[in-house]
């Protein structure tokens, strides 16, 4: 068995690891590069392996930077089925069309405005390639194995990061790989925890905040703090956010806190179609976290959805206080993008980041202070004020992974540690050395290892 690494390596994104069992590969993950132009280049890479000679690709969730390359990989030869569960599915089947079309929506605003050094500016793949590639889709339930290749046993076991989000284990003819992809927290407010794991061959481990500790005062409390000190200075509080996972446990958390007293009772708007996808797949999922079908009737009922375009234009006319919820989380696409050029102008406001900011996207130079940012091709200034909230994430910190790795009864032969920086993953290896004594290594772009 042999592994490469074919992304996530000392970066959080681009998520793919090409799997050979004899003369027969497999693709665990399929996710695009995003932040850095040198990352993002590589999506337009030919991969070092030809898609046709994959047999299958398994999937851990459905976050784009997991799943995202999938149109191009089938555009390219790729003609194998895809595993997930239900859950992973039923999202993919609305992340992926947005993902083209929003890449669409770019190149066409590219060209239309010349600000592309490609002419013409093109898309990676497009919504009708992307909705094709839901066709390849096979799901498989939680904790029951399967063998997408002879002498090949996988099972999905819950990850607690999102709906249908998996921990994967593999055993290939007494060898067991184990990959976390990302793993949820133990505590979380909405999501459950994730599966306990006891022993493996060898684990691949996310290290998204593996230098790193959440907050751990109730989120609720935390984001009353921000809404409550907006809204006295008349502002509105813009919230560039995930549309799978993070929308809703928002709109759970506001609910919350409207049912309590402890914000005003100014108007939410969740703007992005997607989101609003989303949040109805959440509630069909009830099993996979905290809330009751009540509950998750109020969190739908606390909001205005916004799913037309005018309607998302609409909200930039006037200056009431408001919260509005959009897409995309790091602020790289989609309307938040109007929101942000309209509203950063304004101390009065907040702009409120909830979620892990890939090195070099917007959001992360947002919150690293910069003054202005370029918004389709034009500089603005960012005078609104910028919060970030850790504790509103998804991903275990370094002590919750700790903990989680703690259930082991024997150390893995060897640990990889990705899907982090390189400080992240570093910081998270030195850890884990320490605490366990384990074999641990952080895997560049493109490294091998042979799996005995």
């Amino acid at each position: 068995m042999e592994i490469l690494f074919l992304g996530a390596t000392k970066t959080v994104t681009g998520s793919k690891y090409l799997l050979t069992f004899g003369a027969q590969k497999i693709l665990l993950d399929c996710g695009l590069f995003q932040g850095f132009k040198g990352l993002r280049l590589r999506n337009w890479d030919d991969l070092p392996v030809r898609p046709h000679d994959v047999e299958s690709v398994i999937l851990s969730h459905a976050h784009i930077d997991h799943s995202g390359y999938i149109p191009l990989l089938i555009q390219n030869g790729f003609r194998g089925p895809i595993y997930s569960t239900s859950g992973t599915k039923d999202l993919c089947a609305i992340l992926l069309p947005d993902s083209g079309h929003l890449q669409e929506e770019e190149a066409n605003f590219a060209n239309r405005h010349n600000y592309s050094k490609h002419h013409p500016a093109l898309p990676l793949y497009t919504r009708e390639e992307a909705e094709d590639a839901l066709k390849h889709f096979q799901t498989k339930p939680y904790d029951i194995s399967f063998s997408p290749i002879p002498d090949l046993n996988v099972k999905f076991l819950k990850a607690g990061h999102i709906i249908g989000a998996s921990i994967v284990r593999m055993n290939y003819k007494g060898t067991s790989i184990v990959f976390t992809g990302d793993l949820g927290r133990p505590n979380d407010i909405v999501m459950r925890p994730p599966a306990l794991v006891d022993e493996t061959d060898y684990l691949v481990v996310e290290s998204t905040y593996g230098n790193r500790l959440h907050e751990r005062e109730d989120p609720r409390d935390l984001l009353a703090v921000v809404i409550n000190r907006t809204v006295k200075r008349g502002g509105s509080i813009i919230i560039p956010s995930f549309a799978v996972g993070r929308a809703q446990n928002l709109l759970y958390y506001i609910m919350s806190l409207k049912q309590q007293d402890k914000i005003p009772d100014i108007p939410v708007f969740l703007d992005s179609p997607m989101s609003i996808n989303a949040t109805d797949i959440f509630c069909n999922h009830l099993g996979e976290h905290r809330l009751s079908d009540q509950q998750c009737d109020l969190m739908g009922k606390g909001a205005t959805y916004v799913r037309e375009s005018e309607g998302s234009k609409k909200l930039d006319s006037h200056n009431l206080s408001r919260i509005i919820i959009s897409a995309s989380g790091m602020a790289t696409g989609g309307r938040i993008l109007h929101h942000l050029k309209f509203f950063a102008p304004d101390p009065r406001n907040t702009i409120l980041f909830t979620g892990y900011q890939a090195d070099g996207t917007r959001g992360d130079r947002m919150i690293q202070g910069e003054e202005e940012i370029r918004i389709f091709g034009e500089m603005v200034p960012l005078r609104a004020e910028v919060v970030s909230l850790s504790n509103t994430s998804a991903h275990a910190d370094y002590e919750e992974i700790l903990g989680w790795l703690s259930h082991f009864k024997r150390p893995p032969k060897k640990t990889f540690i990705t899907h982090g920086s390189e400080a992240s993953a570093e910081a998270l290896r030195d850890k884990i050395h320490e605490k366990f004594g384990w074999d641990c290594v952080v895997p560049n772009y493109l490294d091998k290892e042979i799996l005995k």
